[in-house]
Order: structure tokens, then sequence, then C-alpha cells
């Protein structure tokens, strides 16, 4: 263990994502057993500026594990976009004897977390985010509840869909991502999916397709569109007016963030939470942790925020046989 390492503190920030809890408590009780105390930060970079710092002990993350959101609450903080802002942070950090700080959240997180660490504090991101949008990793803390809960409310809204002979539209979220779209379409035998990656805003193709299906005597039409793309319920009332099929939007919304997490994102969590906190410990900083290739590994905050993700190729090809 590095000398310098006596106290690690940890946030979550941006949207709050199933399974952040399990990751605050494998930062928390990781740290413990290295020596190493641990000062929770509350709301995010907001909590950090505003001095919102607790001490954590194996008794704060009990009986969390199970629980979604965070306990620690995050919010959205433009403050510490700035320089000012930034440098204050690392002011703070410094005041409460915080060494290196744990960071849960998605990209935008990461870029707070970047400047910290260019502030000279050991600094640690965990892809904490239901979009799966972030290009180091093929996991992200969330996703996996996420898909499950809007998987299971998209079977529900079909059964309604088909009973009334409709076409229903679903819109799930994902930002600028179409993951959780892609996903929850090829799981949900959707008929069309709306990407934003993929999406030439061609209505008169999906026009022509529920058509061509309720000829050939389908009794619903499920499209998956996704938040990026939006504007569901004037798209159902064109779709409507252009086929005379009774059409309906359905906005899952915030219900994808809650609830109760699944058990991989339990697993991968708790084991990304272990490892940030053991890479403080070691001396590291300004590292990234990722799932990738079936394992948890680390990069460079600057080589991870680099990186691009896009769509498979494959995977879209899969999904629009599979509509046939």
């Amino acid at each position: 263990m590095a000398e310098s390492i006596k106290t690690i503190g940890v946030l979550t920030s941006g949207g709050d994502a199933p399974g952040m809890n399990a990751a605050i408590r494998g930062v928390v009780r990781t740290a413990l057993a290295r020596g190493v105390a641990v000062k929770g930060i509350k709301r995010g970079y907001a909590g950090l500026l505003a001095e919102e710092i607790i001490d954590m002990n194996r008794n704060s993350v009990s009986e969390i594990i199970d629980k979604g959101g965070t306990i620690l609450g995050t919010a959205r903080c433009s403050e510490f976009t700035t320089e000012e802002g930034q440098t204050k942070g690392a002011e703070v950090c410094k005041k409460f004897g915080i060494d290196g700080i744990v960071v849960i959240g998605g990209d935008g997180s990461y870029r707070g977390a970047l400047a910290l660490s260019k502030h000279g504090i050991n600094t640690i991101g965990i892809p904490g985010t239901i979009d799966l949008d972030i290009a180091c990793t093929d996991y992200t803390i969330g996703f996996d509840t996420a898909i499950n809960t809007a998987m299971e409310a998209i079977d529900k809204v079909r059964d309604t869909s088909s009973s009334h002979e409709r076409c229903s539209i679903i819109e799930v979220m994902g930002r600028n991502a179409g993951y959780i779209a892609l996903w929850c379409g090829i799981a949900n035998g959707a008929e069309d999916i709306l990407l934003p990656e993929k999406y030439d805003y061609n209505e008169q193709t999906i026009i022509n397709n529920i058509i061509q299906n309720r000829k050939k005597g389908k009794k619903h039409h499920i499209i998956i569109n996704a938040e990026g793309i939006g504007h569901s319920t004037s798209m159902a009332r064109r779709i409507e007016a252009a086929t005379g099929i009774e059409t309906r939007a359905t906005i899952l919304g915030y219900m994808q963030r809650g609830g109760s997490p699944t058990c991989k994102d339990r697993f991968y969590a708790s084991i990304m939470g272990s490892y940030a906190a053991d890479i403080l410990c070691n001396g590291g900083t300004n590292r990234v942790v990722a799932y990738k290739g079936g394992k948890v590994v680390d990069f460079d905050i600057d080589e991870a925020l680099a990186m691009q993700k896009d769509i498979s190729e494959y995977e879209y090809q899969v999904s629009k046989i599979l509509s046939m």
C-alpha cells in the first residue's frame, strides 16, 4: 500500500444507475480492509464543492447492495466544469485529508475526475451509466438492470397492443446511444428498431412495413424508439394518420433507472469498486476501471475519453433479419 494514501473519497455523479450502491460498498469495504479510511461525498461534484462529506465505515454500506439509486445521491454541477470549480474541488479534498477519489459515473463524470487528477488528487473512475456508451468498456453499471426493466415493460405493452391490434411505439432511454433500444428490440422481437446511430428519419419505410405486416395478418406492430430520436407521440400521430391503424406511444422514462439491480450489476459493480480501491491503495491515479474481453482492467482516463464506440454492424444487421 502506498504510504501517501490514508483516506479515499467516493462519489456518484451524473445519472443514477442500479448497482451504484454495490460499487460504493466495494470501494468502502476494500479500502477499510487495506487500512485506508473512507469518506462519502454526497450529491457528486456539487456535494464536494459544498463540503457535504461524511465518514464511512463497514456499517455505512450494510443492507444497500440490493437497493437501486445511490445512497450518496447525485446531481449535475455546472460549476465543476469551470477551472475555478475544479480548483475549489481539489482544495476541499485536501482540507478533508482526501488523498484519492473514486468517481462512479459516465463520461462527463470522468472529465471531472481528470480535472481533479490534474490538480494533484489521485482519481479513479468507475463506469456507472445505464446507457452503455463508454467506449473503453464492454459493460457499464446499471445497463443490465435497465434493459431487463425495459424488456419486461415492453412485453406487457405488446400484450395489450396485440389485444387491440395496435401499433405501439415504445421509447427507451440511452441519451444519444442506441444500446438499450437495440438490446430490447432484439429481446422483445420488435418489428422496427430506431437507433440514433442508424436511423435515416424516413418514416415512410416504417409505414410501408406496418401496412405490409397487417396484410400478412400481423395483429400488432412494435417499434422500439431510442431516446436520442424521441418525439414518439408525434410520430404515433403521423403513423396512425398514414396507416389508419390505431397507434400509441409509451415512453418508459426514468423507471429504467430504478429498481433492485440484477445479479450481474451487483456482481460486476462490486468487483469494479474493489478494483478501484485497490488501484488507489497501490498508488495509482488518473485511471478508469473497465470490463474488457471478459476481464476487469483499467485505462488511463485520457486514453479512455479518446476512444470511440459505435453500434455493432453485425448486431444491427441481425436485428433487421430477425424483425422480418
